[in-house]
């Protein structure tokens, strides 16, 4: 997992100074009810195209700004850069779905999740035939990308959604769904988390350690947020915090 960020941030261009988190593809709105079941299973199948030509320019250097105050400048993709990468991203194929009509993109602004947290970045608009819903595309050109390896198996450890620290720190909390109450109460658990690191990215392994409960101690499947707090053998400065189950990289937020 981590020679595969490696190799993922070794063919990652100028832009691969932003990490983004979660799919960079959205829309501003809800779907009305006439086009909703179509338009949102053809928005995860990639299934848009342009009615007009639109610019295949890439516009000048944007800014990606994070909540510290802190700023860096990317390339960005051109208009029509940005629907290939929407039609190349295909979560779930929809073979009797009609395609999405873009009929005009505008070059705006809005909030995306990166792993140094929430951060407001370059973002593609695009307006769409027949809806006023708009779809969206995370504008930064190159950013360091690694597919997904799809859920792996629980046993080896737990997936996480999130970490936090502090600048400097060796530690490292990690948030993720689990067992409502602690390990010494009926169907409760405890975690442990342990860091394997490189260069470029950490994975934490989160280990479940459940009540030992008599034979027929029924318990629901009822989750909670739980932490658990993981030791680094280096701050983690510039480095991605990788979820073990998917392999992709995780929201950080690091406290002064």
């Amino acid at each position: 997992m981590l020679a595969g960020w490696a190799e993922a941030g070794a063919t990652g261009g100028a832009g691969s100074s932003v990490t983004p988190v979660g799919d960079p593809t959205g829309q501003v709105g809800d779907w009305e009810l006439a086009v909703g079941d179509n338009n949102k299973r053809a928005l995860m199948a990639g299934m848009v195209a342009s009615v007009n030509p639109l610019s295949e320019e890439a516009p000048p250097d944007g800014e990606v700004a994070w909540q510290d105050g802190t700023t860096t400048k990317v390339p960005l993709l051109s208009a029509q850069e940005a629907i290939v990468a929407i039609e190349n991203t295909t979560a779930a194929p929809c073979a009797d779905c009609a395609m999405l009509l873009v009929t005009d993109a505008r070059l705006t602004s809005g909030p995306i999740q990166t792993t140094r947290g929430p951060a407001t970045a370059p973002i593609w608009e695009f307006t769409v035939q027949g809806t006023a819903v708009k779809v969206t595309r995370v504008a930064l050109a190159d950013p360091v990308v690694v597919a997904s390896q799809g859920e792996g198996d629980p046993q080896l450890g737990l997936a996480i959604d999130s970490a936090s620290g502090t600048v400097g720190g060796h530690g490292l909390t990690v948030a993720f769904v689990g067992a409502p109450d602690p390990g010494d109460k009926p169907c409760g658990e405890d975690y442990t988390a342990e860091a394997v690191e490189s260069d470029l990215a950490v994975v934490v392994i989160v280990t479940r350690h459940p009540h030992v409960a008599p034979f027929g101690e029924a318990c629901s499947a009822v989750g909670a947020r739980r932490t658990a707090a993981a030791t680094m053998a280096a701050p983690l400065g510039d480095r991605v915090v990788l979820d073990l189950q998917q392999g992709t990289p995780v929201p950080v937020v690091l406290a002064p």
